[in-house]
This record gives structure tokens, sequence and C-alpha cells, in this order.
């Protein structure tokens, strides 16, 4: 599939946190399309097995501030209160110059302000969970935060459902083989123009 016109191209996933964006995109890039991940930049500290580099670039939160200040970043946003995440520049263009697209798994703002810089050289997907209920039990599931941090990620959930209009595809994860397969057509689609 390296035929498709992938280099300087931007697919954008967003969705409230256990929606099953990152299942997904790691699904995806699994199907030999010419997609190379965009590993965000985050203040937070590692979680679990996480590794930097890897899973993100774990800046903390005067690393990431310096970024912010030399500009070395496209996006970026405060999630909660001294948790910020973003996109460095740098790994678009070390993507880029191994003629892939970027595929990026972001919160809906970060989708957002990247669908505004990159405009009509992205796609933007929100994947939709089945429900508000359902996307508690998801997170309750993971076991990595307290009752706390969930009622807050389910705060942030509500909001970010209403955003979800301006994007490009939305896909229901309902089933998530259904969800791979839809998510995979719209960006093979994407990437044939």
């Amino acid at each position: 599939m390296t035929d498709l016109n992938a280099k300087g191209k931007a697919v954008i996933f967003s969705a409230p946190s256990g929606s099953g964006k990152s299942t997904i995109v790691h699904a995806l890039l699994e199907k030999g399309l010419p997609l190379e991940f965009s590993i965000s930049a985050t203040s937070r500290a590692p979680r679990g097995n996480e590794k930097h580099g890897v899973d993100y670039y774990f800046l903390g939160v005067e690393g990431f501030k310096k970024c912010i200040e030399n500009k070395e970043l496209l996006e970026w946003e405060e999630v909660y209160s001294n948790q910020f995440y973003g996109t460095l520049k740098s790994e678009t263009n070390r993507i880029w110059s191994e003629n892939k697209a970027v595929i990026f798994d972001v919160d809906v703002y970060g989708g957002l302000n990247l669908k505004k810089h990159f405009r009509d050289k992205a796609l933007t997907v929100f994947v939709m969970p089945p429900s508000i209920e359902e996307l508690e039990n998801r997170l309750k599931g993971r076991n990595t935060e307290n009752h706390e941090k969930i009622k807050m990620r389910l705060a942030k959930a509500k909001e970010e459902l209403a955003q979800k209009d301006p994007f490009d595809v939305i896909i229901l994860n309902d089933d998530l083989q259904n969800a791979i397969e839809n998510a995979f057509n719209a960006v093979k689609e994407f990437l044939d123009r």
C-alpha cells in the first residue's frame, strides 16, 4: 500500500478518554497503511509500564513550558492544572521525511487545533463511546485512576462529546472490530486522494 499519497498528510483521532481511540489507532498501525504514530509530549509522569519516547515524551512541567516558550509545539493544551499534552513539530517532520502520514491520538481540543493547523491535509476522526455509562465502566476497568480522577474525566468527556460536529468522520465504538474497519476505510480513502 505504499503507493498511497501519505507525505504531508495527517490523520487525527480524538475522543474522550476511554472511548477506545488508542486501541483503534494501534490496530490501524498494524494494517500496512503508510502511517506512523506521532508520539505526544506530556508534563505528567509515566503510568505503569509507559516508556519515554515510546508512549509519550515525558518532559515534566518545566520542560513542557520551555517547549511552549521556544515554539517547539504544533499544538498544546493544559488538560488539567499543570498537566500539559502537545505535539512536537519535530515529530511530524521526522515522520514526513519517511514518506508516511502522521497519525495522531490526541484529546478533542488537540484534534481541533491540529485540524486548524493542517486544514485539508488532515482527516479528523472522532471516536464516540456507546454511552457515558459505558465510558465510566471502561475507565474503572483500567484500574489506573482513583474515583476523583474518573469523575473529572467523565465531566470532561461530556464537554468533549459536544465538540464532535467539526470532525470529518464520527465512528461509534460499540463494536471494536466494526469501529476498526470503519476507521481503516476512512483513512485509506483519505490517503488515496
